[in-house]
């Protein structure tokens, strides 16, 4: 696997013990810190970043995690959702980032085991790194002092907000396609609109089916999530809903922008082709003319006298010119 081209990449990444709001100084182990967040008033915060099977299967015997957790948190491979579990509440997060250079949305994983007295989070990828969030919730002793929803809250907080660069990266390079298409000399623009089509479609099946998961954090109780984070998962929610329709909103216009390139270079194909005609008609009579003087008959009109020869290239130089006034007039050329 990658983690072996990861050098000194750490697998724990935090573990922190809460108490009353307030993280208690020192470190751990992870059978320790389970122990530890099982006391009164306290909970443990356990980060990993992509561990091995043995490495998760230690963390899970600690916590008393369901076995079918293993699987989910070792392979990131899930869409968003909301698991019930016997002992806790498994939250699958699908975390972006937009590479601007090769405009190019990067996915990653979040798996979040909410319990009594822990939070687990399993990250994948290198989107959504959340040092921001522990800091940020950190600093709201007075939601941590309500338990582990105060950093499930913090977590889906962090990977919604860092939806927004990704949008706004979208849109610049849409509205850069826009413009190139109706520049004065276009490129071939088709395939670039191609694969920003197919990274904003991407980019609404990761987000998209967040919703229900957050629906259901602000309709239904959960014994590890406290009431008073409703209005919190709310707004999380009502931040996605922006991102959803934005996003919906960039595969409309790059389909609008796609049809309109097409007719455009239909367009410009058809004016080619008028233009060819019109010469090819404009080149036809003098090659007519020539054919017909070529034919070598010994009785041909002008053909003894004097001024026949710059006649008829005088009467061939009319008639193409007049052609020419006559193909520029109609738009031809």
């Amino acid at each position: 696997m990658a983690r072996a081209a990861r050098a000194g990449e750490q697998v724990i990444v935090d573990c922190a013990i809460y108490d009353k709001g307030r993280r208690r100084t020192g470190t751990l182990g992870v059978e320790q810190a389970a122990a530890a967040g099982r006391e009164a008033e306290s909970f443990v915060w356990l980060g990993l970043f992509e561990p091995t099977e043995q490495e998760f299967d230690e963390v899970r015997r600690a916590f008393g995690l369901h076995e079918l957790a293993m699987e989910d948190a070792i392979e990131a491979h899930q869409r968003p959702k909301l698991e019930v579990y016997d002992e806790s509440l498994f939250v699958v997060l699908k975390t972006a980032r937009y590479v601007d250079a090769v405009e190019q949305v990067e996915f990653g994983e979040i798996q979040v085991f909410v319990g009594d007295s822990f939070v687990v989070h399993v990250r994948h990828g290198e989107a959504s790194a959340l040092r921001d969030a522990r800091r940020r919730i950190e600093a709201r002793p007075d939601l941590l002092e309500l338990g582990p929803g105060a950093v499930l809250y913090a977590v889906v907080d962090q990977v919604v907000d860092d939806y927004l660069p990704v949008v706004r990266g979208l849109e610049n390079d849409i509205r850069e396609v826009e413009l190139e298409v109706f520049a004065e000399n276009p490129g071939n623009t088709v395939e670039r609109i191609y694969k920003l089509k197919r990274e904003v479609i991407e980019m609404h099946q990761a987000a998209v089916p967040l919703l229900e998961p957050l629906d259901q954090l602000t309709t239904r109780d959960f014994p590890w999530v406290h009431d008073d984070f409703r209005e919190y998962f709310r707004d999380a929610r009502d931040h996605l809903q922006r991102v959803r329709d934005e996003v919906a909103a960039f595969r409309d216009l790059l389909t609008s922008v796609l049809e309109a390139n097409l007719t455009r270079v239909s367009v410009r194909q058809n004016e080619d082709m008028r233009k060819i005609s019109a010469w090819i008609a404009i080149v036809a009579v003098p090659t007519m003319v020539a054919g017909i003087y070529g034919m070598n008959f010994e009785h041909m009109p002008e053909l003894e006298s004097e001024w026949g020869y710059p006649l008829v290239l005088l009467a061939m130089l009319v008639i193409c010119v007049a052609l020419h006034r006559m193909f520029r007039r109609s738009g031809w050329l």
